[in-house]
């Protein structure tokens, strides 16, 4: 279980990582790709939101949930 509420889990997962330019380098990926995450709150690529997510400790579901 996490502590993380109603919170923008992706902006959470993201500035763990050391921020949008961070993760934009780490994902291959351009800054307003990472901030369109951010944006809609979720990762669409299941790829790099399993990347992310074991970079910061989190559930692939907090940063890709379905719906």
């Amino acid at each position: 279980m996490n502590d993380y509420g109603f919170q923008n889990k992706v902006k959470i997962a993201i500035t763990r990582a050391g921020g949008a330019t961070r993760v934009a380098n780490l994902m291959g990926c351009s800054g307003s790709a990472v901030f369109a995450w951010i944006r809609k709150r979720k990762i669409p690529d299941i790829e790099k939101a399993t990347k992310l997510a074991a970079l910061v400790g989190m559930q692939v579901r907090d940063l890709r949930p379905c719906r």
